[in-house]
C-alpha cells in the first residue's frame, strides 16, 4: 500500500482540542499514527516527508439533511454519484430526509446503504407521504433503524404534530421540522427585502418563517422533553425570535444562506430558487452571527438535485433546490475563516460535531486506524465541474468557475485516498 508521511500538517483531532502542527502517517486511506510514532514508522519504511504546513487534517464532515429521490435510476443523482461526490467533498455522513419517489414512511424502505466508512443515516417520515394527514408508523421506523423523524420542508398541522410528539412512539429519536408555511409565501421565492424588490423578484414574506417558528417555540415550551430539531432557519427575524425564546434548541442553517444573498448574487447565477427562500444581506449577516455564537448549531448542505431538463424550466416553474457538496467547505472557508476570521475549530464545530449532535451521533475524532478523515488545502484552486467526482445534478453553483480550497485526500473511498493528492505531487496541480 502507498503511504504518505505528512510533516507538520495542521491537525484538528476533535471537539475542544486545539489546532496543532503534527507529523502524520497515512497508509492506504488509514490514519496510522501521529508525531514520534509516525516519524519512526516513516523512517522504518524509508518514506520521504511531505511538507504540509499549510494543509489541514480533520475529521470528515457531516450533512444532517439532504435529499435523494431516486437512488438507483435517477437522472439528477444516484446513490453511487451522491456518495462519490460527497466523499470527494470530505463528507463522511449524509443523512437523507424521507422525500423520495417511494416515500420513506415504511420500515422496508429504510434499506439504503453506502460502503463503509461512509455513513448514510435515514430520516423516517413523520407523516405518511409527507402529506401531513396521518402519522407514519413511528415505532416501526425506529425499530427499522431510522435516525429520526422528519417532515417535508414545512410544518405539518399543529394537531397532528402535537399528537405525534405526545405519543413519542420513536422514543428519544430527534424530530426534524422546518419553520415554514407554504401558504404564507404568496408564491414568492426570494425573501422580501429592498434588494429583492429592486430586482423585481417575487417576494416571500418573512411571516412564512416567523409564524410557524413561533408555533414550534411554543410547542417546545409546552413539551420540554420533545426531541425537536429545527431545519433551515433563514431570516434575521427568525434568529431574533430564537434568541429571545430562552430555549436551547438544535437548529440548522443551509450553507448557501451563509455565502449568498439577494444583494450579492448575480441575477443569472444558480441559487435564486431555494426552499426556504434566499434572504437579504441582513438575513445572511444575522445567520452568520447566530452560527458563530451557537444560537444555530449545524450547517446543512440540504442537497436537492435537479436534472438538466428540469433546470431549463423558468425559475417560477421549477422545483426549489440547490445541489452539490464539493463547493461547501471551500465556500465557507473563504467566507467564514478568510473574510470573517473564524477559527478552523469553530468551522468544524458547525460542519461536523454540531451536525453529529443534531443527529444524535457520537462526535467524530481522529484516531489511529480511522478512515473518516479529510486533508484540505485552503489555497488549492480547482474547477467546480466536469471531473469524475462531480455530482450529476444540473443545479450546482459555481459551475465552470475556479474555486479556492480543495479536499486533497480522504480515507472515505479507496480511490479518493490518492487521486487529487497524487496529481498535486506529480506537478499536475489539484484535481480539475
Amino acid at each position: 500500500m502507498v503511504a504518505r508521511f505528512l510533516s507538520q500538517v495542521q491537525v484538528l483531532a476533535g471537539p475542544d482540542q486545539p489546532l496543532r502542527h503534527r507529523d502524520v502517517l497515512l497508509e492506504g486511506g488509514v490514519l496510522i499514527g501521529f508525531d514520534q510514532h509516525a516519524a519512526n514508522e516513516a523512517q522504518r519504511r524509508g518514506l520521504v516527508s511531505l511538507a504540509a504546513h499549510d494543509w489541514l487534517l480533520a475529521p470528515a464532515l457531516v450533512d444532517p439533511h439532504s435529499t435523494l429521490e431516486e437512488p438507483f435510476s435517477g437522472r439528477a443523482e444516484t446513490l453511487a454519484s451522491l456518495v462519490a461526490s460527497a466523499a470527494a467533498a470530505g463528507y463522511g455522513t449524509v443523512a437523507l430526509v424521507p422525500r423520495a419517489a417511494s416515500w420513506r414512511d415504511r420500515p422496508e424502505l429504510l434499506q439504503l446503504q453506502a460502503p463503509a466508512p461512509f455513513a448514510l443515516p435515514l430520516w423516517g417520515a413523520f407523516s405518511r407521504g409527507g402529506r401531513g394527514q396521518e402519522l407514519a408508523p413511528h415505532g416501526d421506523l425506529a425499530v427499522a433503524g431510522a435516525i429520526g423523524l422528519a417532515e417535508d420542508g414545512s410544518l405539518p398541522p399543529l394537531a397532528l404534530l402535537e399528537r405525534g410528539l405526545r405519543l413519542s412512539e420513536a422514543g428519544e429519536l430527534p424530530v426534524l421540522l422546518a419553520p415554514r408555511d407554504p401558504a404564507l409565501t404568496l408564491g414568492g421565492f426570494v425573501r422580501e427585502s429592498v434588494e429583492a424588490l429592486r430586482a423585481g423578484w417575487p417576494l416571500d414574506p418573512v411571516l412564512s418563517e416567523t409564524l410557524p417558528l413561533q408555533t414550534l417555540l411554543q410547542l417546545a415550551r409546552s413539551l420540554p422533553d420533545a426531541p425537536l430539531r429545527l431545519a433551515n432557519l433563514s431570516t434575521a427575524a427568525g434568529v431574533k425570535l430564537l434568541r429571545s425564546s430562552g430555549l436551547s434548541l438544535q437548529v440548522s442553517v443551509c450553507w448557501w444562506h451563509l455565502v449568498a444573498d439577494s444583494g450579492c448574487l448575480d441575477p443569472l447565477a444558480e441559487g435564486w430558487r431555494l426552499e426556504p427562500s434566499l434572504g437579504s444581506p441582513q438575513d445572511r449577516h444575522a445567520l452568520i452571527e447566530a452560527l458563530a455564537d451557537g444560537v444555530l448549531t449545524a450547517v446543512a448542505v440540504h442537497h436537492l438535485p435537479l436534472d438538466a431538463e428540469e433546470r431549463l424550466l423558468p425559475l417560477d416553474q421549477r422545483r426549489p433546490g440547490l445541489a452539490g457538496h464539493r463547493q461547501v467547505l471551500p465556500a465557507l472557508w473563504q467566507e467564514l475563516v478568510v473574510r470573517r476570521g473564524w477559527s478552523p475549530a469553530l468551522l468544524w464545530e458547525r460542519l461536523c460535531w454540531g451536525p453529529n449532535r443534531l443527529l444524535g451521533l457520537a462526535a467524530d475524532t481522529l484516531e489511529p486506524g480511522s478512515r473518516r478523515w479529510l486533508l484540505f488545502d485552503p489555497a488549492a484552486r480547482w474547477q467546480a465541474s466536469g471531473d469524475a467526482y462531480a455530482s450529476m445534478a444540473a443545479n450546482q453553483p459555481f459551475a465552470g468557475e475556479l474555486v479556492t480550497g480543495q479536499v486533497l485526500a480522504t480515507g472515505l473511498l479507496p480511490e479518493l485516498w490518492r487521486g487529487p493528492l497524487d496529481r498535486l505531487l506529480d506537478g499536475a496541480g489539484p484535481l480539475a
